[in-house]
């Protein structure tokens, strides 16, 4: 869990993300289609499609875009696609494990594009169930400006909060059961924290520790370019690595 935090973050700081790529704009627009379809297209009663309407505005998709995706995933708009949730699974250097969620019209073409991205990177795609049972699906809110943890604490355990977790200065991360995920993101705001992402996001139950250099740098680019491909919607994995490691292995 920390080790991919740590990960994120430092790509944060580091890295100057265009929002505007199409890339992006086709990640975001499907998630809005997966919420749709899995609860009510109405984001008033869709916690899920409300989280992911507010990241697609923050990354600048215009409304038209929005709404066309979310008549997608109604069924009230068809562009002769069909997609599908799928998840694939794998290892990368050093035997850690992948977990990846991805949203297709075309399975040959998604597993095709993963399997030439593993193996160009040290890694190997692997059958249905070969990692998933290390990880357990839970929500997270991500809260920025924490100047006080005692009223953290306070405000997660009202919210039912299991855990949290300070990944760098004055960011937490929050963990609770995915039922309680919206709970707890309404609780936080109510007590006065800045709530920048709420998500559903799969914890690994054991970690491995990548130490070598040529190994991190693998690694890492693996993840990248997993995350860089259209289909892909999430990647997680169980690694730690020093900070060090992972600031040396930007590409």
């Amino acid at each position: 869990m920390a080790g991919h935090s740590k990960w994120a973050n430092i790509k944060r700081q580091k890295a100057v993300v265009d929002a505007k790529k199409s890339k992006t704009f086709t990640q975001l627009s499907r998630a809005i289609i997966v919420a749709a379809r899995s609860g009510v297209p109405d984001p008033a009663g869709n916690f899920q499609l409300r989280t992911a309407i507010d990241k697609a505005k923050a990354a600048g998709i215009p409304n038209d875009n929005i709404e066309r995706a979310i008549a997608k995933g109604a069924g009230t708009f068809s562009d002769n696609a069909s997609f599908e949730a799928i998840r694939y699974e794998g290892y990368g250097p050093g035997g850690v494990a992948i977990l990846i969620e991805a949203f297709t019209d075309n399975r040959n073409r998604t597993a095709a594009d993963l399997r030439v991205a593993f193996s160009k990177n040290g890694g190997n795609l692997g059958e249905t169930g070969c990692v998933s049972w290390i990880f357990e699906q839970k929500g997270v809110c991500v809260v920025q400006e924490v100047v006080d943890e005692d009223q953290l604490l306070e405000a997660s355990l009202e919210g039912s909060a299991e855990s949290y977790e300070m990944t760098e200065d004055e960011i937490a991360e929050v963990f609770t059961e995915v039922a309680n995920l919206e709970n707890l993101n309404q609780t936080l705001k109510d007590k006065g924290f800045q709530v920048t992402d709420a998500e559903l996001r799969w914890i690994p139950s054991n970690s491995v520790e990548v130490t070598d250099p040529d190994q991190a740098r693998s690694l890492l680019k693996l993840i990248d370019t997993l995350e860089g491909l259209d289909d892909v919607q999430n990647v997680t994995s169980n690694f730690e690595m020093a900070e060090h490691l992972m600031a040396m292995s930007i590409v």
